[in-house]
């Protein structure tokens, strides 16, 4: 009579305990997710498993985290988990995710750069995109450690940077990043890129200075050819630019609509109504069209240009003053119907 007392006791607890591992087997290596599409969490320097398990139970579709949680707590999860972006896919395991995150098998995400007028603003486009820190980004780029060693100075440097669509890691570092930009910008200035700009007589370095000229002329991705043509015809003859962008750059506003005499006597070197040649380096970021534009200009005899009355962004272009005189007139009688003085 006492045997069966004991086996009994014993007998339920084995029942429960397989129950248990069978329960346990299922959260986590059964399906717990349901997802239309394949969907992603950040994981942050200072995310925890609670944090992760928050994250996971905030996606729409994930059933059940408790499988995550036992790993992780088994596995001591905090000491080896990983930053980075990570996907989470229809019929997901607890297993998978977990394994997927502290293995840091991570998905790329594409971040798109634009062509900014600063690169404070284009570092700002990165930061926020990327976990990295802007502001360590913007301080580590301005070294002129760092610029010099890859042969720039601090007004040629926004000619290192092209805007583009990037596909990196999220969790990138800042140095790793400044390698991205760097090795891009080698692979751009492919051998026949640099055969047209020695040929142009210009640097990489001065066909970015001449290309944010461009891009501040016009919007007009078609007209671009055409206004690098003017700026390399005047370059070829030793004429002033007189390029407006450049009095804008050097008086900090770009805003401005009209340019007056004594703007035009404002001392500084980016001023091209005062000094011959190109300024010191790029006004902007210059997009990759208007680099394109200035390797590949369209050959024409004009030597001036001025903005449409009409205000489409275009340009009235001509080969002599008394032309470009009367084009000018047209533009600031526009001007003044709109009682528009700068």
């Amino acid at each position: 009579m006492k045997a069966r007392y004991i086996i009994i006791p014993i007998t339920v607890i084995t029942v429960l305990i397989a129950s248990a591992l069978s329960y346990a087997y299922y959260i986590i290596m059964y399906p717990q997710t349901e997802l239309e599409d394949t969907t992603y969490i950040y994981i942050y320097p200072h995310d925890t498993s609670e944090s992760i398990i928050e994250k996971l139970e905030n996606i729409d579709g994930v059933k059940c985290t408790k499988g995550f949680k036992i790993i992780a707590a088994y596995n001591n999860f905090d000491r080896q988990k990983r930053t980075g972006r990570y996907a989470i896919y229809d019929k997901d395991n607890m297993r998978a995710i977990y394994r997927r995150i502290v293995s840091n098998q991570q998905t790329p995400v594409k971040i798109t750069l634009p062509a900014a007028r600063t690169i404070e603003q284009f570092i700002a486009a990165a930061g926020n995109q990327l976990m990295i820190d802007s502001v360590e980004l913007i301080q580590l780029v301005m070294q002129p450690t760092l610029y010099d060693s890859i042969g720039y100075t601090k007004e040629t440097l926004p000619s290192l940077f092209l805007p583009n669509t990037y596909e990196v890691y999220w969790n990138i570092s800042t140095e790793q990043f400044m390698q991205r930009m760097i090795k891009e910008h080698r692979a751009f200035w492919s051998d026949s890129r640099l055969a047209k700009a020695k040929a142009i007589g210009l640097t990489p370095e001065e066909v970015s200075t001449l290309a944010s000229i461009v891009d501040e002329e016009t919007n007009n991705h078609e007209e671009k050819p055409m206004v690098a043509g003017v700026y390399i015809n005047r370059l070829k003859r030793g004429m002033l630019l007189q390029a407006d962008p450049t009095v804008k750059y050097a008086i900090g506003d770009f805003t401005r609509k009209r340019i007056l005499n004594d703007d035009l006597n404002i001392e500084s070197p980016y001023n091209t109504y005062r000094y011959k040649g190109l300024p010191p380096g790029p006004i902007r970021i210059p997009t990759l069209q208007a680099i394109e534009s200035v390797l590949n200009y369209t050959k024409h005899n004009y030597i001036y240009m001025c903005a449409k009355e009409d205000f489409s962004g275009k340009h009235n272009f001509a080969t002599n003053l008394a032309s470009h005189n009367a084009n000018a007139r047209r533009y600031q009688q526009a001007l003044n119907k709109l009682r528009i003085k700068r």
